[in-house]
């Protein structure tokens, strides 16, 4: 008798029945809105979302050109190109880079030389730009990475194109050298041209005909994974490998000319009165332009600068000494 007055329930039922409406109407409420969320995002914002989300997937990647080849006039090469496999990192597609680096380590060799440069080159370049960790990978290299290149984000083996001089020290005065772009070339070369390009001539015929040896860059467009890495091509256009230049240089007048200064110090040149071609330029002592192309060691650099007999000095074009008496005034009788 006392438990049935105490206990309304007719009372709890009227309760449970306002309680149960509330939370009903609250979850029409929440999934109206989440209704309404819906129908803006797959009609209102479709166009929209629908360009974010391509262009998260799709990836423009620069084709860069072959660099011009450099022939004398007997056709002998004098300038060449060889495909060199790099490994690059683009540091801001990597949350924690010591730990990558460290974590590379266990797969490929990289040695303090190799961070220098990468510390050096990433001062230099332009940002979501791959800078080579480690360069001249072997076939072993290889393999390891792309069993294991899963685990890395940001960090992928390239195919780079490096020159390389067959003469080597007989023509490093005369064809100059390519080495990588710095943050002065920057300034004023065209970026959209030099996309994925790493080196630009820096001295002698490499850097007066630059704009012809270089090439018009292409682009390849491609779908791309959450880690970057291309599953198909879209489109491509191919880059226009730079042009070829045959100049009047004479290969073995050159190696003849250099060995006629023997150890001294000294320059030979020869024109063609008749073209004004250059048949032989040679300034001695001289050095191996194929040092630059990669980045030279500062320890072979400090070498080749403090030498007492200035080897990157071109006594042929930057020498001023007095002229020869080649033509003598005769006595009078």
């Amino acid at each position: 008798m006392v438990e049935s007055i105490l206990k309304d329930h007719s009372g709890e039922s009227r309760l449970f029945a306002k309680r149960a409406i509330m939370a009903g109407v609250l979850v029409l409420a929440a999934m109206s809105l989440v209704t309404a969320r819906l129908v803006q995002l797959q009609v209102g914002s479709h166009k929209h979302l629908s360009t974010l989300s391509r262009d998260n997937q799709v990836e423009l990647k620069p084709l860069p050109p072959a660099r011009g080849l450099i022939y004398d006039a007997n056709e002998v090469l004098l300038a060449n190109n060889y495909p060199s496999y790099s490994l690059e990192i683009i540091p801001e597609k990597v949350q924690d880079l010591e730990a990558t680096i460290a974590e590379l380590e266990r797969f490929i060799a990289i040695g303090d030389k190799d961070l220098n440069r990468f510390a050096y080159l990433r001062k230099q370049r332009r940002r979501f730009v791959g800078i080579p960790i480690r360069t001249k990978l072997n076939p072993v290299e290889i393999a390891r990475f792309a069993v294991n290149g899963h685990r890395f984000s940001g960090v992928a083996v390239q195919v780079r194109p490096l020159r390389t001089y067959p003469l080597g020290k007989y023509t490093a005065h005369v064809l100059g050298y390519v080495g990588r772009i710095n943050a002065r070339e920057l300034g004023y070369l065209d970026t959209s041209n030099y996309a994925g390009t790493n080196h630009v001539g820096k001295s002698g015929v490499e850097k007066a005909h630059e704009g012809l040896l270089h090439g018009t860059v292409g682009y390849q467009q491609g779908e791309v994974n959450a880690k970057g890495r291309i599953l198909r091509t879209l489109k491509q256009h191919q880059p226009k490998a730079g042009k070829d230049l045959k100049l009047y240089l004479n290969s073995r007048l050159q190696r003849d000319a250099h060995a006629a200064l023997g150890d001294n110090r000294g320059a030979i040149a020869a024109i063609d009165p008749r073209t004004g071609g250059i048949l032989t330029l040679v300034s001695r002592p001289s050095f191996d332009p194929n040092l630059f192309v990669d980045g030279i060691s500062f320890a072979d650099y400090r070498v080749l600068r403090d030498s007492p007999d200035k080897p990157l000095f071109n006594r042929a074009i930057r020498g001023q000494y007095p002229p020869g008496s080649t033509v003598k005034l005769l006595d009078p009788v």
